[in-house]
Parts: C-alpha cells; sequence; structure tokens
C-alpha cells in the first residue's frame, strides 16, 4: 500500500519520523511529504532516509511528472501528522499553495489527519469550523491527546503517540498492523500485569530529599501498551514528570519501603510483574525531624549516612521460588547502566541478572542525554535461560510493545 505521510509545521514534526518508520516497517511503500515551515524542525534528508523516497514540498519541483498529480492517484491514503491549525485552514479552504495540499486537494484516497497545536488553538472557533468541515469532505480527524504541551502547561492538542496514530490509521483503512497477528491480536489477553514506574524518594529531612532522574515515562508506556496487547494492568509508580493516562489503574508510592509492599501485594498471583521504576538503592540512616540547617563555619557539613533499601526484585524472586502459586508467572527487571572501567552496560547487565533470578532484565545504557526522560529508549533483554538477547530500540510506546510481545511468546514455557 502507497501511504502519502505529510508533515505540518509543529514542533511534533519530529514524531512523525517515527510513524515513517511504522508504516515502512509494516511493509508499505511511504512517501514523506512535508510542508516548508516543517523542514524547519526535521531536515529533509531525515525524511529521505526514513521513507526511502525522494521528498519534495514545492508543486515547483519535478514539474515535468506535475508530481502533486502523480502522488494523488499513486496514494492509497493521505496520512497527516502533525496537522497544524494553519495546515488544517488551509486545507478547508480548498487552497493547494503547496504540493502537501494540491496533493491533498487532488486525491480521491482517505484523508486522516492527526491535529496538534496549543489548547487555545484547538479550542479557536475558527478551528472547530475547520475540523467540522473537514470531517464534512470525508476526511477523519483523529482526536488530539491531551498532556503537557511544548510550554509549561498541559491540556487538549497534543499530538498523539505515533503508534496511536499508526493503529488508528490501520483500522480506519482496515489493515492489520504489523503489531496484530490474525491468530492472536491480544497476546496478554486474560493476563494480569503489574507494572512499576518512575524514582522513589528517600526522606532527609522535611523538605530534603535522596532521589533519581527516572521521569516514569518507559513504566507509564510498558503499562499503556500491556493494556493495548489485552492484560488486566496495574501500575505502581513513584515520582513521575507526566501525566499517567486515565485509562490506567495506578498505586501511588513514594519511598522504595512503600514501593516493596505494594509490589508484594498486587503482584501476589499476576502472571507478569515488570519492574521498570528507578528504585533508590540507599536511603538516609537517619531521618532528621527539622530541616538541616548550614552554620557560620563553611566546612562544617553534615555526615549523611545511607543503608541500604531492600532488594524488591530480588525478594519478589526468591517469595515466587519458596511459594510458586504466589507469582508472578513471569518477572522482568530493569538495568539502568553507565558502564564502569572494567566492565561494559551488558556485562554488568548479565551479573545483575544472575543476582536477581528475574526471568528478564531489559538493560538500557543511561547518561545526561540517555534514558531517563529521553523520547526513545534502546534496549537489550537478557533472559535467564540463555537465550540470544533481544534488542530493540525506538520510541518508549514501541519499546515497550516489542518488550512486552517478546515476553508474551514465554507464557506457555512457565
Amino acid at each position: 500500500m502507497r501511504i502519502v505521510v505529510g508533515i505540518g509545521g509543529g514542533i511534533a514534526a519530529y514524531k512523525a519520523t517515527v510513524l515513517l518508520r511504522l508504516f515502512s516497517k509494516a511493509g508499505h511503500d511511504v512517501v514523506a511529504m512535508p510542508t516548508e515551515a516543517a523542514l524547519e524542525f526535521v531536515g529533509k534528508p531525515t525524511f529521505e532516509a526514513l521513507s526511502g523516497n525522494p521528498v519534495s514540498s514545492s508543486v515547483f519541483e519535478r514539474v515535468p511528472q506535475v508530481n502533486h498529480v502523480r502522488q494523488a492517484e499513486e496514494a492509497d491514503a493521505v496520512v497527516i501528522a502533525p496537522a497544524t491549525a494553519d495546515l488544517m485552514a488551509r486545507l478547508a479552504q480548498g487552497r493547494a499553495d503547496d504540493l502537501l495540499s494540491a496533493t491533498v486537494l487532488t486525491t480521491h484516497a482517505p484523508v486522516i489527519l492527526a491535529p496538534a497545536m496549543h489548547t487555545q488553538m484547538w479550542e479557536h472557533p475558527a478551528t472547530v469550523r475547520n475540523v467540522a468541515t473537514l470531517r464534512d469532505f470525508g476526511y477523519h480527524v483523529i482526536e488530539p491527546a491531551v498532556g503537557r504541551l511544548t510550554g509549561p502547561d498541559s491540556g487538549a492538542g497534543r499530538l498523539p503517540e505515533p503508534e496511536d496514530i499508526f493503529e488508528e490509521a490501520m483500522a480506519y483503512l482496515g489493515l492489520e498492523s504489523a503489531s496484530q497477528g490474525a491468530s492472536d491480536p491480544k497476546p496478554l489477553a486474560g493476563r494480569r500485569v503489574v507494572v512499576t514506574a518512575g524514582g522513589t524518594r528517600e526522606p532527609l529531612d522535611p523538605v530534603r530529599f535522596l532521589g533519581n532522574r527516572s521521569s516514569g515515562k518507559q513504566g507509564i508506556a510498558i503499562a499503556d501498551q500491556a493494556l493495548q496487547l489485552g492484560a488486566d494492568v496495574l501500575l505502581i509508580h513513584g515520582h513521575i514528570e507526566v501525566e499517567v493516562p486515565a485509562h490506567l489503574t495506578t498505586v501511588s508510592i513514594s519511598t522504595a519501603d512503600e514501593l516493596r509492599d505494594a509490589v508484594l501485594e498486587y503482584s501476589a498471583g499476576a502472571d507478569l510483574l515488570v519492574m521498570a521504576a528507578a528504585v533508590a538503592d540507599f536511603k538516609p540512616a537517619d531521618y532528621a525531624e527539622y530541616k538541616i540547617k548550614k552554620t557560620e563555619h563553611s566546612d562544617d557539613a553534615p555526615v549523611i549516612r545511607l543503608v541500604r533499601n531492600p532488594d524488591i526484585l530480588k525478594e519478589t524472586v526468591v517469595r515466587r521460588q519458596q511459594n510458586p502459586e504466589l507469582g508472578p508467572t513471569l518477572i522482568a527487571g530493569f538495568a539502568a547502566e553507565t558502564g564502569s572501567a572494567e566492565h561494559t552496560v551488558l556485562e554488568l547487565g548479565q551479573q545483575k541478572l544472575q543476582r536477581k533470578g528475574c526471568d528478564f532484565l531489559a538493560v538500557n545504557t543511561v547518561g545526561l542525554s540517555q534514558g531517563f526522560g529521553a523520547e526513545e529508549n534502546a534496549l537489550t533483554v537478557l533472559s535467564l535461560d540463555g537465550e540470544q538477547p533481544f534488542e530493540t530500540s525506538g520510541s518508549k510506546a514501541q519499546v515497550s510493545r516489542d518488550l512486552l510481545l517478546h515476553i508474551a511468546k514465554h507464557f506457555d514455557e512457565k
């Protein structure tokens, strides 16, 4: 199937790169068609590399081929993400002042738009009218997501995740997505899955704590994808920097001790436990009832003595060994590693897998600009049974789906 992926000129244009990859991975012939404004955010070579086709944005390129007519006639579908307020306004007016709008005006193929803009723009009467007009044309307009926007505020207007756009487009076009199989589209149907996410905070005094840089994005993505794959999901989360989708059932904790209690309670009898939370290894040995004050002597700094936190992953594994009925049937841990002078990230991951005894360990490299808080991730999944390591990379949603599909294949073995 030939799919034209239109890209409007908004900050969310970078997500179109993932959408291109998803369509290509599913076996479709993809043509990226950015507006000139979109090319201010993502360069033409990136779109060409991911689509495998030349990229044009103007009707004055490849004039002898009458490019907008050729693209419109050859397209089986046009998917626009992000569809900005400006782009939708032009499409609603029937304008054809660039290659993308001219192609949409010419094509008889289904047109799917995924809007992205600030909440006030999405709710403006002009945009509301334009969306209604586009739907009257027969175009399918996906509802924008609700969440963190470009600035510090949140609301409706966020571009849905590329995986969600891909799935909705495939469903609208009556196609089977690459993540679905005709015989088992919901490989986690009937399974109970518990996922942990975010960082723990260990209090030092009433205003200070020991914590880490985890945003919770990866764990939330795993829980969301598990739900999409048919599971009954519970998300146990500590400190997170993103909103949790309203459709997820959650339990909130703060410290490692609270996480331990929640995991032991809620994972009993579960089919799968995924420990994606960033648990503090240590906590202050003593809690100061009052805020610790500086003294007049600059070299008189307090000494903070630390003690170990419980090893929740290891404790859960040991409990299963002692009483298999308590489960979980499968246990997957996470290892955020930086490597060391003596060992690579994977060597440290293998050592941790043996110490913990869990069924799977998802290893990823972290640093100031890697892993924590990023939109994408790369995992190497190690198995206790010595299976060849499984690797996946991409958006955290795609990585989560790949991880869960890999684990789901091992339920019959248990």
